[in-house]
């Protein structure tokens, strides 16, 4: 594409992931992550000793054994999805699209010098959480913010903030809900997934709760459900403090006694899956579910590169560069 130094380019963020499922890149990943003061906002002379000291010794050999079973050929789930990604927006967009991730790499300065590169003076920054958390959505606004300081000369920027209530993304979600139901029947209850944060996140302001209950109300009136048909939990919970309920292995527990024997269960906070998708929800949360008595438990995958994502996210391309 020839250089336009008006050009604008497309930076698609996500969480990041291990380079390698080694102990070693697992607590490189999870250091970063850790210190994170959206994520952990606990005093660092308290936090930085237990995280050091107890925390990824422990953790990272448990976690990389945890990544080596969902690792795929081309690499980490979720590296090989948003690289799809990025590849299929770009094509539909007609318009540079790079990737960088909060934690890891690539870096969210290494995507913005690619677009740089490749001519782009103008930067839409979209973080792939439809819903907007202070842990992950604002944690990518800091970051960038950090890696442009000190710089001359900045690109002008964009964001978008959420998109949880945007009609294409509903209607990708309702999508996928129903082509699961082709082709494996209906199951007694849908089950809503989203990961979790602190209680104490959402009473100081995080709108995350609310975005995640209307995208359950919206995604039930897409698939023209009744309220027993659908329900919503919270996973990935850490630490000893009260996370936001309810919790969803405990809601596992108890779904077969309430006559719930066939569980479809999708995640719609993650936009590729990922570790939390693949092997917690599609592998821990699985094994609860039966144990309890359930007879079938059927995961939905995440929208990944599927065309009807990739139509999402270029109609947010479109909607936030007007005017460009």
């Amino acid at each position: 594409m020839t250089e336009n130094k008006h050009q604008v380019g497309v930076l698609l963020v996500n969480l990041g992931t291990p380079d390698e499922p080694t102990p070693a890149a697992v607590k490189r990943f999870l250091s970063e992550f850790l210190h994170d003061h959206r994520v952990v906002d606990l005093t660092r002379w308290l936090w930085c000793p237990l995280l050091h000291g107890v925390i990824l010794p422990v953790r990272s050999p448990k976690v990389a054994k945890l990544y080596q079973s969902v690792w795929m050929e081309e690499g980490s789930p979720l590296m090989v999805y948003a690289k799809r990604q990025r590849d299929a927006l770009a094509k539909q967009v007609d318009m540079p699209v790079a990737l960088g991730m909060t934690y890891g790499t690539p870096s969210i300065i290494q995507g913005i010098e690619t677009l740089e590169q490749q001519g782009c003076e103008k930067v839409l920054i979209v973080p792939l959480y439809p819903q907007y958390s202070a842990t992950t959505t604002a944690a990518v606004f800091d970051k960038v913010a950090k890696s442009l300081k000190g710089r001359p000369c900045i690109p002008e920027l964009r964001y978008v903030h959420h998109y949880h209530d945007h009609p294409a993304y509903q209607s990708a979600l309702a999508a996928s809900v129903k082509r699961h139901w082709e082709q494996h029947g209906k199951g007694d209850r849908l089950l809503c997934s989203y990961h979790g944060i602190p209680q104490r996140f959402a009473d100081n302001g995080d709108p995350y709760p609310q975005h995640c209950q209307q995208t359950t109300a919206l995604l039930q009136a897409e698939l023209g459900l009744p309220d027993d048909a659908i329900m919503m939990s919270y996973q990935s919970r850490f630490g000893r403090e009260e996370w936001l309920k309810p919790y969803t292995d405990k809601t596992l527990e108890g779904l077969p006694a309430q006559g719930v024997k066939t569980l479809d269960i999708m995640t719609p906070a993650f936009s590729s899956d990922c570790l939390e998708t693949l092997e917690e929800i599609a592998g821990e949360c699985r094994d609860i579910f039966l144990e309890a008595g359930g007879e079938a438990f059927r995961f939905i995958p995440c929208l990944n590169d599927d065309k009807a994502h990739i139509d999402l996210l270029a109609a947010l391309v479109a909607d936030h560069t007007q005017g460009w």
